[in-house]
């Protein structure tokens, strides 16, 4: 089970005209992250993803390097099963042995940014490994299942207000959802134009539907106070990212003059960061993304800390087939995961690069049985869309 080799490929996946959408973020022309693939010297071979940024297009030519020239190399010959020994290792550098042996962090400097999204994809790919040497699934080897399955809600919503209705029942009947999920903030311009879209949407869905809503981090701590006031009668199930992720103190002054549930964590690495939202009382949902906070092993921490200060879980997975398929197995797992992103945008790096490890049936997604990720990488696509 010695690692044999390490390997990086950013992949660059464009989004034809038809499939492209705009937001905050401006228009989405492609989809990229960083596929890393893991190959013991028996032949098992696990796959994870990183991301340099936390939406779609991004690029990802720096971190492909980070993995590829830095830390992969330092990880070939150790243990593939050593899995949280490798993560000690890449995360407090030179001082790891100081680290282990007094029992808090030495961290490096770069332990965030890039750092952490190189950590989380070769994390990822380490458990995809371990599973499939032990031949049982991911979710089998952080406790088994706490969930038989769980509900997928649609993830999208664009349109304008005199379309957004159509938009989101268009998710429903797709795939049975009984959860939906629209973008708010500053691609609106004012907070009322906000507040007419969600409840244009209210009055299509019926109140059956549950309806989530993003900011993106986009509105100042008034405006996003101001919002819920509007849409108050909307019974949004919650509220995604009202203010910058910086601001963990003005998110803790939105939370509190709300009761719509606070929704955050896409942006935030590690368990420490994640601590520091609970300490503020900051959001009631935590929202860590696997391909960015420190792959499985640290996504393990924060469910965790979730538990432990009555926080739900629901993984960021708007992105590739590894970190969704992470993200699934962490859930199945956790006993407060309650729910499962779905991306409807275009996103082949989710739809083509791996046959599906899940099925999604009746708005619900069970278990998956394939030992570890359970991913078949389609090495065409690989091939086709790598960045050399």
């Amino acid at each position: 089970m010695k690692i044999k080799s390490v390997e990086a490929h950013w992949l660059h996946v464009p989004i034809p005209p038809e499939g492209q959408h705009t937001s905050d973020f401006g228009l989405t022309t492609s989809f990229d992250a960083v596929l890393v693939r893991i190959e013991t010297r028996s032949g098992i071979v696990g796959y994870g993803e990183a991301k340099s940024h936390v939406g779609s297009a991004s690029d990802n030519r720096a971190l492909a390097v980070l993995i590829n020239d830095e830390l992969g190399p330092k990880i070939v010959g150790e243990d593939a099963r050593d899995i949280t020994r490798i993560w000690e290792g890449m995360y407090n550098g030179t001082r790891t042995h100081f680290a282990l042996s007094r029992g808090h962090a030495f961290p490096i400097l770069g332990r965030r940014g890039l750092t952490m999204s190189a950590i989380s994809g070769i994390d990822t790919a380490l458990w995809d490994v371990l599973g499939q040497s032990l031949g049982v699934p991911v979710w089998r080897l952080l406790g088994g299942r706490a969930h038989e399955s769980l509900p997928a809600y649609a993830s999208g919503g664009w349109a304008p207000a005199d379309k957004i209705g159509a938009q989101l029942l268009g998710y429903v009947e797709r795939g049975g959802f009984k959860a939906v999920k629209m973008r708010v903030g500053v691609a609106d311009g004012e907070v009322r134009h906000s507040s007419a879209r969600v409840h244009a949407a209210r009055e299509a869905l019926g109140p059956d539907i549950d309806l989530m809503v993003d900011a993106h981090g986009t509105m100042g701590v008034a405006e996003a106070k101001r919002f819920c006031r509007l849409v108050e009668a909307c019974d949004l199930a919650w509220f995604e990212e009202p203010v910058s992720g910086d601001d963990k103190r003005g998110m803790a002054e939105v939370r509190a003059s709300t009761d719509i549930p606070i929704a955050a964590g896409e942006n935030e690495s590690t368990r420490f960061d994640f601590n520091e939202l609970a300490l503020h009382r900051a959001v009631d949902i935590f929202q860590p993304d696997l391909a960015i906070c420190g792959g499985i092993t640290e996504a393990r921490r924060i469910a965790a800390l979730a538990d432990a200060w009555q926080i739900r879980l629901a993984p960021h997975l708007w992105g590739g087939a590894p970190m969704f398929a992470a993200g699934l197995h962490l859930c199945i797992a956790s006993a407060a995961a309650f729910i499962i992103e779905y991306s409807l945008g275009a996103n082949p790096l989710l739809f083509e690069l791996a046959e599906a490890a899940h099925e999604l049936k009746d708005g619900r997604i069970a278990a998956p049985e394939a030992p570890g990720l359970g991913l078949e990488i389609d090495q065409d696509f690989v091939e086709r869309y790598t960045v050399a």
